[in-house]
């Protein structure tokens, strides 16, 4: 075995952990494989021999790679008034479990309402708080990365850590439980009940809409908006097949077996405290739905 194939298959035995760092970073799977990509090469480029932690070397450099990303991506927004919403890349399951290669992916309950949140924070304070707090990297190792002192990526975290504790909701962990209410609310949809969507619906219920650019999504507040908007969307529902979105209950709708959407639900306390939905054409089209046959 030359010295190219034993790098490579180092690097190998770390790609799904990379990929879990990046896909929190960037809440896109197809960035996520370009970080990991990246990553690969600087390593081909570097001189790891005096590194003693390879697993944590490649973990400060795909969080760099990502940090670039997201610097990038945040200089090319036109900075409109209202910014769009832009939803996370869902992972889509079938009824009877995550698929194995999604596991270490979604671990660390990483949900929709989480991603969603982190999308909102600046690119260094997502570094450190995916970092630190979802993967373990001391402060040391992250303060080189976003160009801080310890303590300032220290800081990075704490203030990333609280805005995500008051704007992520904690989901209840029995996924059949959250079936039954999501199940609860189309069958409520259907019926026209809106007093028994509202029921089912925390009074602070946020819904987010993602259609891409030619289908600007936006925001809607308060258990009688989503009530009312519920029931007039069911009058053009069409086929509704359950899924796992992220691991978490959710429904994706189809039109001659091609997804229009997809809608993540979190569920809190028992109520619906918030609902994301993706119906961007383009990157639903590059969804793999034959996790859902069978």
């Amino acid at each position: 075995m030359d010295d190219n194939e034993f790098l490579a298959r180092r690097f190998e035995a770390h790609r799904t952990h990379l990929r879990a760092v990046a896909y929190r970073m960037l809440g896109s799977l197809s960035e996520a494989d370009d970080a990991v990509q990246e990553t690969w090469f600087k390593l081909h480029r570097s001189d790891t021999s005096e590194v003693e932690n390879l697993g944590g070397w490649l973990t400060t450099v795909v969080g760099r790679v990502c940090l670039d990303m997201l610097r990038s991506r945040s200089s090319r927004r036109e900075d409109p008034l209202e910014e769009p919403v832009r939803l996370p890349d869902p992972i889509i399951s079938g009824a009877a479990g995550v698929d194995p290669e999604h596991e270490v992916l979604l671990a660390d309950s990483v949900g929709p309402a989480l991603l969603v949140v982190l999308e909102a924070l600046t690119p260094a304070e997502r570094l450190a708080f995916v970092l630190h707090d979802l993967f373990g990297v001391p402060f040391a190792e992250i303060a080189p990365v976003v160009g801080r002192t310890p303590a300032a990526a220290r800081q990075l975290a704490s203030r990333a850590r609280r805005r995500v504790r008051g704007a992520a909701p904690a989901p209840d962990p029995d996924v059949v439980k959250q079936r039954e209410v999501v199940d609860a609310f189309l069958a409520a949809a259907r019926d026209g009940d809106f007093d028994g969507l509202v029921a089912l619906l925390d009074p602070d219920i946020v819904v987010r809409s993602d259609g891409g650019t030619l289908r600007p999504g936006g925001l809607v507040r308060g258990a009688a908006a989503v009530a009312g908007g519920a029931i007039f969307a069911a009058r053009f529902a069409e086929v509704s097949r359950p899924a796992l979105v992220n691991g978490a209950a959710g429904v994706v709708a189809t039109t001659d077996g091609q997804p229009v959407s997809v809608m993540a639900f979190t569920i809190s306390g028992g109520r619906i405290a918030s609902i994301d939905i993706l119906n961007d054409p383009e990157r639903l089209g590059r969804l793999d739905l034959t996790v859902l046959d069978g």
